[in-house]
């Protein structure tokens, strides 16, 4: 079976790559080990042979799966999605309206899971985010994966009494975005921040938003 071109020449569109293949199956195990390559090779250590090999599966397979390029990459970012909603336990943060010290510790426990047990998932949502600014296809569907951790977010916001809930979900969000490279990538990318730190770290984010509704 003939192989996607490695030439550079642009993909043609792509259908988006349904979410949710179920862990185990084989398209599941093709874009585990995507994200896998990414963190340890970076995006030029991405290709479909690459993943057959890492993968331990035929020659080809992960061609039948993921056509092109950016099939494969559309795949990567869906199971990226997946595995940071479990990993964040976005299905269980508290409701909106819930005590702001519920919030902060759900949101500390959930950055510290990621921080200190998923690190290589990080890195591959830097190599797919970076990829994204140059794939218009990508960049769209990439986000749309991401609403799904924006949007619970500015609800909570509101819930807490932010009187810009969108503005402040953002504040946020950069904030922990930002801690996470620093200690992945950045200056301080052989820190592990303890859970205490990341509840004072949140606190005083929240604190400086959300002013009385914090207690400060």
């Amino acid at each position: 079976m003939s192989r996607p071109s490695n030439s550079g020449a642009p993909d043609a569109p792509s259908t988006p790559v349904r979410r949710g293949a179920p862990t185990g199956s084989r398209a599941a195990l093709i874009a585990d080990t995507a994200l896998r390559l990414l963190a340890e090779r970076g995006m030029r250590g991405l290709t479909h042979r690459a993943v057959d090999e890492a993968a331990g599966l035929p020659q080809g397979s992960t061609s039948n799966s993921a056509r092109t390029r950016l099939a494969l990459l559309e795949a990567a970012v869906g199971r990226l999605a997946d595995r940071e909603a479990r990993v964040l336990g976005l299905d269980e943060l508290p409701r909106p309206g819930s005590d702001i010290e519920e919030f902060t510790d759900a949101l500390a426990l959930a950055l510290h899971r990621l921080l200190t047990q998923h690190r290589p998932l990080v890195l591959a949502r830097y190599e797919l985010a970076l990829e994204a600014t140059r794939r218009p296809e990508l960049r769209t569907v990439f986000d749309a994966a991401g609403e799904g951790m924006r949007t619970p977010l500015v609800a909570m916001m509101a819930g807490a009494g932010s009187a810009e809930p969108e503005r402040h979900a953002l504040s946020l969000i950069a904030w922990a975005d930002g801690l996470m490279f620093t200690c992945t990538a950045g200056a301080y990318h052989s820190a592990e921040p303890g859970l205490a730190e990341l509840r004072t770290g949140f606190r005083e984010v929240l604190g400086g938003m959300l002013g009385s509704a914090t207690g400060t």
